[in-house]
């Protein structure tokens, strides 16, 4: 820990309190009233730009921070000072300012600019200090909405934001439901967790209880301030804003080689002293007062306790959602995200969503180690905002995954027509294992209702996202609780239910979300199949609409026509339709199916 760089993984690495070179300033006139009753006589918002805004006004987004953040979310240009989220914003970037304009603004309550503790109080000629009235997530964004409209913009094309930042473009979503066409939302949760609050009470009262803090009014005060209170909280939040495998990876190795620092916190570990560096750093640049309100503004964000007022409280909302979590975030959990696309499935909302899997924690979504899978899908949304039918190009973000175009998932397999004709004009479908979503895209171009797909891989949730689809990341094995029964008019597994463990479970719950249920399979009792077994003693390899080898194929289970028809007698399914296919010919398969056909496509029904 010796090494200078050996911080540089931090969120925090790169910020400083130097003035911001490209800050501007928007001045609202008062009285302004807060939700919590307290009022301001006028308040100034600090906000930086990014791009151009075209001339129909209809490329801008606006971006929200975290606690700790600013407006500067992004360097300007080389001689500027590197912003807090380079990596997402910025020309070529995933929210390319080549082609979007980018806001972001100091929230109210900060101290970078933007109305807050340590603010003139124009009444009194002093800081506000403990004067300042306290805040709300509903506060911030009028705020927000203030400065868009002094901007001239009627509807922004998107708000992105993570962890507090997630919280405002909720509100946006909910409150203003007519001036955003897309929220993306990263490690981020509707209303906090217990243990995430325990967090936040415990650092307040590191501040509270400072000798320094002078309830509040310490700018006059001679030293500096609850600088060792403000330190202990920002200790306390890298803790949380890390990972167990994060905090190994940083820290154990060297555990006991910890960096030299002049400081008065223990420094004895490695990770104490990246703990104590952390701390005074953000003492430099932060103000004791405004993490009160603002950590108590997050505290107090709720959009529903329960499953039924999450769902009340999102039904304004007419937007596209893009919800991202990460595996390894304890103080955002990825549950919560999950809680969250339930509510907004359940209320008829478009949403896509994607559980990352991740080393880095909370911090995962100021990174670069992720960047690959949640900058293109933060892409896709802001790409296909507003967009309506049509099959717009994938950017080239996603082709840069490593996915071939020529592979099978980009094309139109030959049992898709089958599934497309049995499906009625303006049905509402969900596809389960969708991939990248060539069957939706087929059906969305022909037009027709609600289409909603889902799919375990992560990589093919990115390429159907930024097809302009709405896939949720989730196991299909897992259940289909999300879904309310009968929410849907067909719900599709296509090629997919040789892969699947508990084939009666997953078919249960298709017959019991959708009215009627389609689902194509490969037949392993081809006759290929056979003759390759018994006259050659080899192990069939997948033929069909894929190819497999038995030491390379996903499919656990071997699946013949005659044993799923048994099973569809056993458990009292209505086959309504049989459509029998012969991918060598490219045609329907003639004679006995059971031999001559190698896929097998089904319609069933209670």
């Amino acid at each position: 820990m010796n090494d200078p760089e050996a911080f540089a993984a931090s969120s925090d690495a790169a910020r400083s309190a130097r003035p911001l070179r490209h800050v501007q300033r928007f001045a609202m006139s008062g009285p302004v009233t807060l939700e919590r009753g307290g009022v301001l006589p006028g308040l100034t918002v600090a906000y930086e730009t990014y791009g151009t805004l075209n001339e129909a006004r209809d490329n801008a987004v606006l971006v929200c921070h975290a606690l700790s953040g600013d407006s500067h979310v992004a360097r300007h240009d080389d001689a500027d000072d590197p912003g807090w989220w380079d990596c997402l914003v910025g020309p070529g970037r995933n929210l390319d300012t080549n082609r979007l304009f980018v806001i972001c603004a100091n929230v109210l309550g900060g101290c970078r600019g933007t109305t807050g503790p340590d603010s003139l109080d124009p009444r009194s000629g002093r800081a506000y200090g403990a004067d300042f009235p306290e805040i709300t997530m509903g506060d911030v964004v009028r705020t927000q909405v203030a400065l868009v409209d002094h901007l001239g913009i009627t509807r922004l094309r998107a708000v992105v934001g993570g962890s507090m930042g997630g919280m405002q473009a909720m509100l946006w979503a909910t409150a203003y439901p007519q001036r955003v066409a897309a929220v993306a939302l990263l490690a981020t949760a509707h209303r906090l967790g217990a243990q995430a609050l325990a967090f936040d009470v415990v650092a307040r009262n590191a501040i509270l209880t400072d000798p320094g803090f002078h309830g509040g009014s310490y700018y006059d005060k001679p030293g500096h301030g609850p600088d060792t209170g403000l330190a202990i909280a920002r200790m306390l939040g890298h803790i949380t804003y890390l990972s167990r495998e994060s905090m190994q990876d940083k820290f154990e190795a060297d555990r006991h080689r910890p960096r030299q620092l002049d400081t008065a916190f223990e420094a004895r570990f490695s990770v104490g002293s990246y703990l104590a560096y952390q701390g005074e750093r953000f003492v430099e640049r932060f103000d004791a007062n405004t993490y009160l309100r603002l950590s108590l503004a997050i505290d107090r964000f709720d959009l529903g306790g329960t499953p039924e007022a999450l769902i009340r409280n999102l039904a304004p909302a007419t937007c596209r959602w893009l919800v991202v979590s990460f595996s390894s975030d304890w103080l955002f959990p990825p549950d919560q995200s999950r809680e969250l696309v339930r509510a907004l499935v359940a209320a008829g909302k478009g949403v896509s969503s994607c559980e990352i899997t991740s080393r880095a924690g909370h911090d995962a979504f100021l990174l670069e180690n992720e960047l690959d899978l949640y900058g293109p899908l933060v892409q896709a949304l802001v790409a296909h905002a507003g967009d309506g039918a049509g099959s717009p190009p994938i950017p080239r973000a996603v082709d840069a995954l490593g996915h071939d175009p020529s592979a099978i998932f980009y094309q139109d397999r030959l049992d898709y027509a089958r599934i497309c004709a049995l499906i009625p004009a303006g049905a509402s479908v969900l596809d389960l294992g969708c991939g990248t979503g060539g069957l939706l895209r087929r059906l969305r171009e022909r037009g027709g209702g609600r289409l909603v797909g889902v799919e375990l891989d992560q990589r093919q949730v990115t390429v159907a996202v930024a097809r302009g689809l709405d896939v949720v990341n989730a196991d299909i094995e897992a259940g289909l609780a999300q879904f309310a029964t009968r929410s849907f008019d067909v719900v599709v597994l296509s090629h997919t239910l040789q892969a699947v463990r508990g084939v009666e479970h997953v078919l249960d719950e298709m017959l019991r979300v959708g009215r009627s249920v389609i689902l194509s399979f490969p037949n392993a009792a081809h006759a290929r199949h056979r003759r390759r077994l018994a006259e050659h003693g080899r192990a069939p390899e997948t033929t069909g609409l894929t190819r497999y080898h038995w030491y390379n194929t996903p499919d656990i289970r071997l699946v013949t026509i005659t044993d799923f028809e048994a099973l569809c007698d056993l458990k009292g399914w209505r086959i309504n339709k049989r459509i029998f296919l012969d991918t060598a010919t490219s045609g329907e398969a003639q004679g006995d199916p059971a031999l001559t056909a190698d896929v097998a496509v089904y319609a069933l029904n209670l």
